[in-house]
This record gives structure tokens, sequence and C-alpha cells, in this order.
């Protein structure tokens, strides 16, 4: 994905994705209070917005990208220098080393295959300690937020013009183009997605076949039940110290 390694886009992608009041940062933090955990592994930490915050507030916290150009902006910003970065994937991480781990920004649906996703959780489950928590976030199916994906759904921020448009949808997998256009000079840069659409029974066999228990889903970051047109599924599952 451009978005991950392109500077030009790199440098807008805290402007063109920032969280809504109340919403995944509000929701991790007060998770992370709420367990009373001390250390956490943020997965897909991007340029670390969240991890940054849990990190100022005194949380031990390691982020995890494969992105090299997101982890060097994530480490120039205010509270990077709390933060242990590292340049790569799951695998990379120590056993039994966190309370939390989180994957928010829907990293869950870069997740494509199930042996992929299956794999991530396995070495997730490695890195919590016995009885830590794994909580993310992934689009319910049963909303088909693909549908509204189109040209005439332009969103504006820090002076990029920002929408996506999709090209396929199959075996619930999502193919879509993102649209960024800056205003200053006009030029149009696009980066192609693939973005896997798990529904809630899925979520919960996988992560029961990976040593986790779900112990809530809700609908959106509210709290609120699970619905046809609630546009999360947002999980939170404790591992199994037997598992593995």
């Amino acid at each position: 994905m451009a978005e991950f390694s392109d500077q030009r886009l790199v440098a807008i992608y805290e402007a063109v994705n920032a969280y809504r009041p109340g919403t995944q940062p509000a929701f991790y933090v007060g998770l992370a209070a709420e367990l009373g955990a001390r250390s956490i592994i943020d997965l897909g930490c991007g340029t670390g917005l969240i991890t940054r915050e849990l990190a100022r507030l005194g949380y031990d916290v390691v982020g995890v990208d494969p992105s090299s150009e997101m982890l060097e902006v994530a480490r120039r910003q205010p509270d990077g220098d709390r933060v242990r970065w590292i340049h790569g994937d799951a695998s990379q991480l120590e056993p039994r080393i966190a309370d939390l781990a989180i994957m928010s920004g829907h990293v869950a649906q870069f997740f494509l295959t199930d042996e992929d996703w299956r794999s991530a959780l396995l070495v997730l489950h490695r890195a919590l300690k016995p009885g830590g928590c794994l909580a993310f976030e992934s689009r319910n199916p049963e909303a088909r937020d693909w549908e509204s994906w189109t040209a005439s759904a332009v969103v504006t921020a820090g002076g990029v013009d920002t929408w996506t448009t999709l090209d396929d949808f199959s075996d619930d997998v999502a193919s879509c183009t993102n649209h960024y256009r800056f205003s200053a000079t006009g030029e149009v840069l696009t980066s192609s997605v693939q973005l896997r659409f798990r529904s809630p029974t899925e979520l919960t066999d996988s992560l029961a076949g990976a040593g986790f228990t779900v112990e809530r889903m809700y609908g959106d970051w509210d709290r609120g039940p699970i619905g046809r047109t609630g546009p999360e599924l947002v999980v939170v599952a404790v591992s199994s110290p037997a598992h593995g």
C-alpha cells in the first residue's frame, strides 16, 4: 500500500485518517485502564498515534509495524522516545511480554488469508502473559461499507481530498483504490488495498483456534451491541494460559 511507503502519503497519514472523538483512542486507552494493564503491544501501529498516547500515560508500550517510513514519522512525534519501536511483524515479538495487545486502524482486515490471520493470532498469544487480552476492531460485513465507496464520497482534511472506489468484492475480500488529491497542486495519488471482512462467528472461531476466548464484542466504540447496520466489530478476547 502506498499509504505506508510513499513519503508524500505517509506525511499526511494522520491528517487524513484522524480519529473522531470517542472512537479508537478513547476505547483502547479506557480498556488498558480497565484491565489494569502495564505492558502493551500495538501491532500495526503505523505512525503511532495511539501508541504514543499510551506511552504518554505511563504504559510500557511496544509498537510494531512493517513500514520503516511510518516508524520514522512515529519516532519523531511527541512521546515517540517513550515507545520501543519494532520494524517488522508480530513474529519478532518476544514471548510473554505484554498484558494487552491491540490492533487498531482495522489492521485485522489486512490479514487476507485464514493462514496469515491464524499465524498472527498465535504469535500474539505467545507474546501475551497468561490471561492477557487481545483487542481489535474489524468492519462489520453486515453494514456493507464497501457499497458506499464511490467517487462521490469525498472527504477533505489537511489540504487533501480523499475518496475510495470499490474495484471488486469476492470471497469476503474487498479490493479497492484509495485516491488522494492535493488541493495545492491538483496532483492525484492512488493506492490499491485489499481488506478481508469476517463475520462475528468467523472471528470468534478463529480466535478460539489460536487459544483465545472472546470476552466481549461490540457493535461500535460506544460499546453498544452488534447490529446489522453497526459499523464495527470491536473485539476483546482473553488468552488461555494452557493453549500451545
